[in-house]
């Protein structure tokens, strides 16, 4: 399916600057407060190996394969994951390629049918690949931009645009507020529109996908994304608008 070769590519792009990296780099910090680019890796590596073990095992120990930690956010319990398991790059990088590796081959070899416990709700490997793009393009982010590396949209976005819009009911949900019809009116980087919701939906939100999908990601707060909102809904839906799960 296109989104696996999607995803593989996301991975080749990062790790085609992660190849590059001095071990000054590697050590600098983040655009993720308290973590530095090794960090952020170490995360990546984690989950990726993660889908693996929720893809061929029967019943995963929690979701995801991920440490069951109680009482405590995702954000709190994946940092306390990095603590525990923190390393130099030597020991991260081939552990991050040896886990992508076997993640998108666990993707493409289950059953496309099958959804499998994830972090909010159970997933088929589509959606989860989704979930998986979505994560390394932020978290790329996070390690290009302070280090001034380019890192320019791509029509893979269209993936990303997808799941923020197609999960916009949770974001509502999680909130304690009545989900919604939103529409997204979204120019992608070639000029090509992509259009997600119900032609008849009385919000929309529009503009820029790499906008869209930074404020979805939380790394562009939406009053700064230049994105247009009109409707009784598109400002609430802009600012729960979410690519991961909390």
């Amino acid at each position: 399916m296109e989104i696996f070769a999607s995803l593989e590519a996301e991975y080749d792009r990062l790790d085609s600057i992660l190849a590059g990296l001095s071990e000054e780099d590697w050590n600098r910090p983040s655009g993720l407060a308290g973590w530095t680019n090794v960090d952020v890796l170490l995360h990546l590596a984690q989950t990726e190996e993660s889908v693996v073990s929720t893809l061929t095992s029967a019943a995963a120990a929690a979701p995801g394969g991920q440490p069951m930690i109680h009482g405590v956010s995702v954000d709190e319990a994946m940092d306390r994951w990095v603590t525990a398991e923190r390393a130099g790059p030597n020991t991260v990088y081939p552990r991050w390629q040896a886990a992508r590796e076997a993640s998108v081959r666990a993707l493409r070899e289950a059953d496309p049918d099958r959804a499998s416990a994830w972090a909010s709700a159970p997933l088929r490997p589509a959606a989860l690949a989704t979930t998986r793009l979505a994560e390394h393009w932020a978290h790329a982010l996070d390690i290009a931009e302070p280090l001034s590396i380019p890192y320019p949209d791509t029509a893979r976005l269209r993936h990303i645009a997808w799941l923020g819009h197609r999960t916009l009911p949770y974001a509502f949900r999680l909130a304690g507020k009545e989900p919604a019809p939103i529409r997204a009116e979204l120019t992608g980087p070639d000029g090509e529109i992509w259009q997600f919701g119900p032609s008849g939906a009385d919000s929309v939100i529009a503009g820029s996908a790499g906008a869209f999908c930074r404020v979805g990601a939380r790394r562009l707060a939406p009053e700064n994304s230049g994105l247009t909102m009109t409707g009784p809904h598109a400002e609430s839906a802009l600012r729960l608008l979410r690519n991961y799960a909390a």
